[in-house]
């Protein structure tokens, strides 16, 4: 920004130096023997400095100011050879000099304000940059350096008053508007910042730098789609495409779609771009899709080229194990060093093999050993208080976690677990006081706010916070069905029994074959006096789970008649 501002200040210089005090008469010839005595020494001065001879560059600017002290090109050039010398201070002082001959050319102050930013000295700089901006508010480049300098002084309203000023009287400008979507967006006016993000892409539509920044704000609003078309947009254009891809698979893999997630990665493959990193991605979104194969093909060959990559054999028992191929994936865990960072996570793996094996004791011994010689993982414990409560002990479970609760106590997966246990223990008060606790260590977690939810809704009370707390569940992971389900029935509870119907029809569609979902759609449909309907899911849940309690009681009383249609 210097240079260019330097570059455009001599320019300036030159080309207005026979216009500043022209010879009107004859009268004025001593005058303008001195103007031109004063032109032909800057002139000089010029060659002199653009050859590298600082010194006589500098002698002849004295020259000229001495043949024409009132005109301020010469004190500027002076305070340019001055500043590309590394004479900052005495650069600043030609400045002052040049200002106080001419107050109202504004190259000297726009001079003054990069010195002064150089200087690390940002209020000042800012001074100097308003008076420039004065001068000539239609003038982006004075603009644009005084925005940049207030931004760094958090003055964001004046910024924005600059900003308006310059587009009032430039409304061509798609830079000031750019740069105004930008300043609302650090004070996060989101939707202000977009507004002018679109205006200046319309004045300038190939400005993929405001895409790019559009999209952020999107994402800031939590309005992912949009995100993604306006980043799918900057694609087109961009000349470094890689980072934008890396950002937009973040993105799908934000919101669980995977299946984008997995084209792109691939798009990088194709363009020679794949690391370490995509192939693990990949790998992991095969897990994800169930597509186990594949899944193992991705990471086996990663464990190919690096054996001790202890993360990837962790993701490759994984795929076995859900591939129901418990052998291998035992073969594969017990690869996983006892000093690997991931090697407890690698032991609960296989308790829970062993517990499917039927080898539950062992599964049992196999995590205390490890706890006992890593006493400081929580892991292990979260893994055998679960392990405990798979093998109908949900008390064991308990007591162990109550016996490290002052180490982990501020731990959110710590309370959360608490909280499930005591649940299968039907201690509801005592689960839910826990999943509070998981909720203001850690407000994101989406299970814990689904959890108090339903909870709720099944006690029949404290509904409206119930409804708070699905929705801030739904805002984390506003696609999972079982989510979805809380929230249909809490409206169910409420008596909102259209409302009720709409979601829960919405999680059967996602989550066709659980019973409990079917079995709420089921009573919603009663509740609204549509035994037709309900009697269709409850069927659906009966086959599901033929011994789910009071499914059967519901189906013959609709049978008898007993309920009537609306």
């Amino acid at each position: 920004m210097l240079r260019y501002l330097l570059c455009c200040v001599g320019l300036c210089l030159l080309a207005a130096c026979g216009s500043v005090r022209p010879a009107d008469s004859p009268e004025d010839g001593v005058a303008s023997a001195h103007l031109h005595s004063g032109l032909g020494a800057y002139a000089q001065a010029r060659l002199f400095w653009n050859e590298g001879n600082v010194e006589q560059a500098l002698i002849l600017t004295r020259q000229a100011q001495t043949a024409d002290p009132v005109t301020p090109y010469p004190i500027l050039l002076e305070a340019e050879i001055l500043l590309k010398s590394g004479r900052v201070q005495d650069s600043l002082a030609a400045v002052d000099r040049a200002i106080k001959v001419a107050p109202d050319y504004r190259p000297s102050y726009l001079l003054g304000g990069s010195i002064m930013s150089t200087m690390g000295k940002t209020k000042e700089a800012a001074a100097y940059l308003r008076n420039a901006v004065r001068l000539e508010p239609g003038k982006e480049d004075a603009v644009l350096h005084l925005v940049t300098t207030l931004m760094q002084l958090f003055e964001y309203e004046e910024s924005v008053t600059v900003l308006k000023s310059l587009i009032k009287v430039k409304p061509e400008s798609a830079v000031g508007n750019y740069y105004l979507a930008k300043v609302y967006s650090q004070m996060k006016l989101y939707r202000e910042s977009i507004g002018y993000y679109q205006k200046a892409l319309e004045l300038r539509p190939e400005f993929i730098q405001a895409t790019i920044d559009m999209a952020i704000s999107y994402e800031a609003l939590g309005e992912y789609d949009k995100a993604i078309a306006a980043y799918k947009n900057a694609l087109e254009d961009a000349e470094n495409r890689a980072p934008l891809i890396q950002h937009l698979i973040q993105l799908f893999i934000q919101n669980r779609r995977y299946e984008d997630a997995l084209t792109y990665l691939k798009k990088l493959d194709q363009m020679g771009l794949a690391t370490a990193e995509t192939n693990r991605k990949i790998g992991l979104i095969y897990l994800e899709l169930e597509q186990y194969d594949d899944a193992i093909k991705v990471f086996s060959q990663m464990l190919e080229t690096d054996p001790d990559a202890h993360q990837i054999r962790l993701y490759l028992g994984s795929a076995f194990e859900e591939k129901n191929e418990l052998e291998r994936a035992v073969v594969e865990f017990h690869k996983i060093p006892a000093d690997a960072p991931v090697y407890p996570e690698a032991v609960g793996h296989l308790a829970f093999i062993y517990k499917e094996l039927g080898r539950g004791d062992e599964a049992v011994r196999l995590l205390e050993q490890t706890i006992a010689a890593n006493q400081d993982k929580l892991d292990l414990y979260l893994s055998l208080a679960t392990l405990h409560d798979a093998l109908q002990h949900p008390a064991e479970g308990l007591k162990l976690l109550q016996g490290v609760e002052a180490r982990f106590a501020d731990d959110p997966r710590f309370q959360f677990r608490m909280g499930i246990l005591y649940d299968k223990l039907g201690k509801r008060p005592e689960s839910i006081e826990r999943m509070k606790k998981v909720v203001v260590l850690n407000p994101k977690d989406a299970q814990a706010h689904n959890f108090l939810g339903y909870t709720y809704a099944e006690m029949g009370i404290n509904l409206e916070e119930a409804l708070t707390h699905v929705k801030r569940a739904l805002e984390i992971r506003p696609d999972d069905g079982f989510f979805i389900d809380s929230l249909g029935w809490v409206y169910y509870q409420m008596k909102r029994y259209d409302d009720a119907v709409r979601y829960l029809e919405k999680s059967v569609e996602l989550v066709a074959d659980d019973p409990t979902i079917l079995e709420h759609l089921g009573d919603a449909h009663l509740a609204r006096k549509e035994p037709k309907h309900a009697l269709k899911y409850y069927k659906k849940a009966r086959a599901l789970d033929p011994r789910k309690k009071g499914l059967d009681e519901k189906i013959r009383r609709i049978l008898r008649g007993e309920l009537e249609e609306k």
